[in-house]
């Protein structure tokens, strides 16, 4: 019997887009839909990246990228995720995550832009820096 740790690592995590620690300890926990998500902007490097805003799907209740344009519940921005996750190797296989809803971001440092609506939905818990 192997009773070993077992450790799996993945790129490397650039939470750069953190404004600063506050908020850090408070991430709630979500499942991602993969199937929202684009391989090639949001896990093209087999993870998802820390910092890709999220929006809530409101007949599933899992989290999927913010989309302006969606019609789903994700036009409304929720928050980031706080750290990279692997993605799945099947899209239909749905991770679970931490979401950053309150403190500092860096905007310039975010892997994917964030339009005006998305900074007035969150604005009072998230301030763009």
């Amino acid at each position: 019997m192997e009773l070993s740790q077992r450790t799996e690592q993945f790129g490397s995590d650039d939470q750069s887009w953190l404004g600063s620690e506050h908020g850090t300890q408070a991430t709630e926990t979500i499942v991602l839909d993969t199937s929202l998500f684009t391989p090639a902007t949001h896990y093209p490097e087999g993870f998802f990246k820390s910092g890709i805003p999220l929006g809530q799907v409101t007949a599933s209740g899992k989290y999927g990228p913010y989309s302006a344009g969606a019609s789903d519940g994700r036009e409304t921005l929720i928050g980031f995720l706080f750290s990279a996750v692997q993605a799945p190797a099947v899209n239909t296989l749905d991770p679970a995550a931490a979401l950053f809803t309150h403190g500092k971001v860096r905007e310039a440092r975010l892997p994917v832009a964030v339009d005006a609506a998305g900074k007035a939905d969150v604005a009072g818990s998230i301030r763009f820096i």
